[in-house]
């Protein structure tokens, strides 16, 4: 029986090519969050299951993680998120680290469920975090930051929306305008936050099961519901004008205009189903009509910190999944052409591998990334194996190229060939790579 060659399911292989997209992707997401001052951390892939039983939804730690008990006996999971980690390891060292303070970490993450678009077992995923700012300057610099990472890809603010609403505002309606018992809430948050992946009906018939039968027999779901079409502030009913949550709104979404984020709109029912989150949490959608969805989010957790027995610290961040990524990049058409590392292939004519030592190190000194072919197939066969990778050149070495100190050059994509000096090719093919020597 031979073994699969497929990954594991909701896994990926990255051949060369799928990995120069993520190291792409990557560099792209490194660059602008550093530019904004954020450090990048890391966390083991192991942590113990209390953490996310603590906050983390009940969903997740029961069906979603991969949980095993290891040889000592301890209850681990592999991490399906990362703002557990990052807070413990802040509270670690809470008296020590210098606020505020700026994190951001790109992990590799597990979530055990159904594979779909949008959404694998295994994913990456960058996380932004801001510790120590309390008030709308840290809610309005992490959804900045999430902004320019869009624009630095090129994407244009009319192709995706950024969706704000407050847990604390959301807490308030469930518990004092519909009177929801305080589990009644929890369940009834979750069911929001999933309200746009269902129909009217099961929504309806959902939200129902969740009411005691009193509630069933007055207005309850109808006020729900109707709480749930309200898309501008000052459509909320009179009584939720005055609360401090729709003020702080207010200026978030004037302080983001102010930016030149037009995009962003007031949406009640965008809850994050995580319980950690406690005020102000956003999402940014896709508005291209066959990836119409939810990319990413975040928002503010004041509390999490504080779970590991040292004094809270404020904080606000979001985390950016790949796939979600590179399917809105790949949809807009905002990945470019990603040409192979590799500058040339080296082929070698005749018994030269060992006196060719030199030169060899002599071009990689000079900042040439190449390959060297040294089977003894036919020579055309070996042009063809350097096309089919996709390496733009090939340079020809044999015992003449040695003497004489120039060699073939082949551009792979026009057939065109020169012969010339180890410093002009290195010129030619590797400007951007070669170090600031001068070129003889």
């Amino acid at each position: 029986m031979s073994l699969p060659t497929q990954p594991y399911r909701g896994a990926r292989d990255f051949y060369p090519e799928d990995k120069r997209v993520q190291k792409y992707m990557f560099s792209v997401l490194r660059r602008v969050v550093e530019s904004f001052g954020y450090q990048e951390y890391d966390a083991p892939i192991l942590e113990p299951i209390d953490i996310y039983i603590a906050k983390t939804s009940e969903e997740i730690v029961n069906e979603q993680t991969y949980s095993f008990t290891d040889r000592g006996g301890r209850s681990v999971t592999i991490r399906p998120d990362m703002t557990p980690s990052v807070s413990r390891m802040v509270a670690g060292r809470r008296q020590e680290l210098a606020y505020p303070l700026r994190w951001y970490s790109i992990p590799n993450l597990w979530r055990y469920e159904r594979p779909q678009a949008g959404r694998l077992r295994e994913h990456w995923q960058l996380n932004v975090d801001l510790f120590g700012v309390s008030d709308l300057p840290g809610d309005h610099e992490i959804i900045l930051v999430a902004d320019s990472i869009l624009r630095t890809f090129g994407a244009k603010r009319d192709s995706y929306e950024i969706r704000i609403n407050s847990r604390l505002l959301l807490n308030w309606l469930m518990l004092e305008y519909l009177r929801l018992e305080h589990s009644q809430a929890v369940s009834f948050m979750r069911l929001i936050d999933r309200s746009e992946k269902i129909s009217a009906k099961e929504f309806s018939s959902l939200a129902e099961s969740l009411l005691t039968p009193t509630q069933r027999e007055t207005d309850t779901l109808q006020r729900l519901v109707a709480l749930l079409k309200v898309k501008r502030l000052v459509e909320l009913p009179l009584v939720t004008q005055q609360h401090p949550a729709v003020g702080e709104l207010e200026k978030l979404i004037n302080l983001l205009q102010n930016s030149g984020i037009a995009n962003v709109t007031f949406d009640l029912s965008l809850a994050r189903g995580l319980d950690y989150y406690t005020n102000i949490v956003f999402e940014v959608f896709d508005k291209h009509p066959d990836n119409n969805r939810s990319m990413f989010g975040g928002g503010r957790y004041d509390g999490l910190v504080a779970e590991f027995g040292v004094d809270p610290v404020p904080t606000v961040g979001f985390g950016m999944g790949d796939v979600t990524l590179s399917n809105f990049l790949k949809i807009h058409k905002l990945l470019p052409e990603l040409a192979p590392e590799t500058d040339a292939v080296v082929i070698l004519i005749g018994d030269i591998y060992e006196t060719v030592q030199k030169t060899l190190a002599n071009f990689r000194e000079e900042g040439l990334r190449m390959a060297v072919d040294t089977t003894q197939r036919r020579l055309d066969s070996r042009i063809k194996s350097a096309a089919k990778s996709g390496v733009p050149y090939v340079i020809f070495i044999g015992h003449d190229e040695l003497t004489g100190r120039r060699f073939k050059l082949k551009d792979l994509a026009t057939g065109n060939e020169q012969e010339l000096s180890l410093e002009r090719i290195v010129a030619k093919i590797a400007p951007r790579h070669r170090p600031n020597r001068g070129v003889v």
